[in-house]
């Protein structure tokens, strides 16, 4: 009888979600994330200070994804040879480093060199800390998890940026900057009491061993999603000026909250039930949002479509990110996750790109026509990937 109780318990111990580790990297996770929101509204402010067009602004913004983007299949091996601490830790310090430097940069050739070091720092922590957060989870919790983790982020979204503009009106981008590195820093000094999984000899791979097979699929489901991003992001401002709509400050607020509703349950499903539960439902949200923003009347639909288009992703993200990473070999799991957040930055900066080109030829309202049929893309192209893997099973 004892023996059994003792047994209960070992189980119940195994199957905790919030040990002391997961707290350290859940709280280094929403200080870094706050660090990095605290720039996203500022530094377009500050190239303008430095005598920069919004060509130069668009160049400051697309380097750093795609300097992030260069790094994470490194990062993917370096989790698996030199062990995670290793390789968290550098990209914290790089980070922390290159954010401090704003504060002494006066030229926009510079701005852009240290912007594509802090990329290659961003690429290397942030593919190692869902890593370090995926390890620490029990995998038949994993994607309860991941919500919870993506929590600390999605904080810090919901007040990093509000947070940077109103400090800029109060004090220096100098000062603002080296506040942003102190929050980095503090994500360091966290981070080193974690007691990270030690590092694994990885096999020989080839040289152009770059993505993990097993994740291509929610990685490509979530390219074709974080597409609409960059039409978001870079120019729904403008859009709502555009049409006289007010209170665009508060939408990535009210976006914020609702990925953090999400967050408290949307993983838990994916646990119970599987992606089928979570995906369909989610890329119906995301859609509704993009037809709310071509449409666009008034700040009501706007802020609809914000708390669609939060809910939708919260909904959907952690479960893919779980998806990606349960199916991949255990001596690649940081491989799987770094072909996941390759695809989410390779989403953003071409669907930024794309839809730059697309507001220039027919204007700002095209743009989420267009990414309403990226978002049915995604969900068709899941109804293939669904469909092959019934007829595998039945086979």
């Amino acid at each position: 009888m004892n023996g059994q109780i003792s047994s209960t318990q070992s189980v119940e111990k195994k199957e905790k979600i919030w040990t002391k580790d997961f707290i350290l990297i859940c709280l280094a996770n929403f200080f870094i994330f706050l660090g990095f929101q605290m720039t996203l509204p500022t530094l377009p402010l500050f190239v303008e200070q430095l005598g920069g067009n919004d060509q130069i602004i668009g160049l400051v913004v697309g380097i750093f994804t795609f300097s992030a983007l260069l790094i994470r299949p490194y990062s993917g091996h370096a989790l698996e040879s030199k062990g995670r601490g290793f390789v968290y830790l550098t990209g914290l310090i790089i980070f922390v480093l290159s954010v401090g430097s704003y504060s002494v940069i006066s030229g926009i050739f510079f701005l852009l060199g240290i912007r594509i070091i802090q990329g290659l720092g961003w690429g290397l922590s942030t593919t190692a800390t869902g890593t370090i957060a995926s390890d620490l989870i029990p995998p038949s919790r994993r994607g309860e998890g991941l919500g919870y983790f993506g929590l600390s982020g999605n904080l810090a979204l919901a007040f990093g940026p509000s947070l940077g503009l109103m400090l800029v009106d109060e004090i220096s981008f100098q000062l603002l900057f080296l506040i942003c590195a102190g929050l980095g820093l503090t994500a360091f000094l966290l981070s080193i009491q974690i007691r990270f999984k030690k590092a694994e000899k990885e096999p020989v791979t080839h040289k152009w061993d770059i993505y993990e097979k097993s994740a291509l699929k929610p990685a490509l489901l979530l390219f074709f999603i974080t597409a609409t991003f960059g039409g978001i992001a870079s120019f729904l401002p403008l859009y709502t000026v555009q049409k006289g709509v007010e209170g665009i400050q508060w939408y990535f607020f009210i976006y914020a909250i609702a990925l953090m509703i999400t967050r408290t349950f949307a993983g838990q499903l994916y646990d119970r039930k599987g992606h089928q539960a979570i995906f369909l439902p989610g890329v119906s949200l995301i859609f509704m949002a993009m037809l709310l923003l071509a449409w666009l009347p008034n700040s009501l639909s706007l802020f609809t479509a914000a708390f669609l288009y939060g809910f939708g992703f919260g909904t959907i993200q952690p479960g893919l990110q779980a998806w990606a990473i349960e199916k991949a070999p255990k001596n690649r799991k940081g491989m799987a996750n770094a072909t996941f957040f390759s695809f989410f930055d390779l989403g953003i900066g071409i669907g930024a790109m794309i839809y730059g080109q697309i507001s220039h030829l027919f204007g700002y309202q095209s743009i989420y026509y267009t990414s309403a049929l990226s978002v049915l893309l995604s969900a068709f192209l899941y109804l293939f990937f669904l469909k092959k893997e019934r007829k595998y099973a039945s086979s």
